[in-house]
């Protein structure tokens, strides 16, 4: 059975502001509405780094706990950054942006999004992993960057979306909307298995 058909009874909570996880549901003719609950984005210092997107995306889903109604699926998502090892968040300030992206330059790193399913009694996560390699990145590139598209509200101080992603990535691999924030092949896919579980239990 395809996922509009189920989703039918079912009301699509997404628990995010981002613009980009907006769009890829609506691309992906998911209808929802947005509802945002103020989460402390705080992990555990010795969580693998490529286990926090998972852990986040369940930490913004659990400031639901006793607001859903049994008709509503919460969708919950995180997405990270990861090179060496380490996660590379949203940067502080335009220098932070700056020197984040002059380490992204002319290498691979990874891009982990982690997305959570919730109903008022159940709840299923699950995770997805891309690799992007950027071109080099000249100084006067990032400055550009930077200065006209502003990606402070981005991990890794980028968007692939927009005019790096375009002009300056030499190789993606995975799935490209995973790195844009939602993993909409898998989402699709796990979501209707999620919803074919809650039916099969009432």
């Amino acid at each position: 059975m395809s996922l509009n058909i189920l989703l039918k009874p079912y009301q699509v909570i997404l628990g995010s502001q981002s613009p980009r996880r907006s769009e890829l549901l609506t691309k992906g003719d998911i209808p929802f509405i947005k509802q945002l609950r103020e989460v402390e984005e705080i992990f555990p210092e010795d969580l693998n780094a490529h286990d926090v997107p998972e852990y986040l995306a369940n930490l913004k889903a659990k400031a639901f706990d006793g607001f859903l109604l049994s008709n509503q699926i919460l969708i919950c998502a995180d997405t990270i950054v990861i090179q060496d090892d380490k996660v590379i968040g949203k940067p502080k300030d335009r220098e932070h942006a700056v020197q984040t992206l002059r380490t992204l330059s002319n290498t691979w790193h990874t891009v982990v999004s982690g997305v959570c399913f919730k109903t008022n009694s159940e709840t299923h996560s699950f995770s997805q992993i891309s690799q992007v390699k950027f071109y080099e990145l000249s100084n006067d590139e990032i400055d550009f960057y930077i200065d006209q598209y502003k990606p402070f509200d981005k991990a890794g101080s980028y968007g692939i979306q927009d005019w790096i992603g375009v002009n300056k990535i030499r190789e993606i691999q995975g799935s490209y909307t995973n790195i844009m924030g939602l993993p909409m092949g898998k989402l699709y896919d796990e979501l209707t298995r999620f919803i074919m579980k809650i039916n099969d239990g009432h």
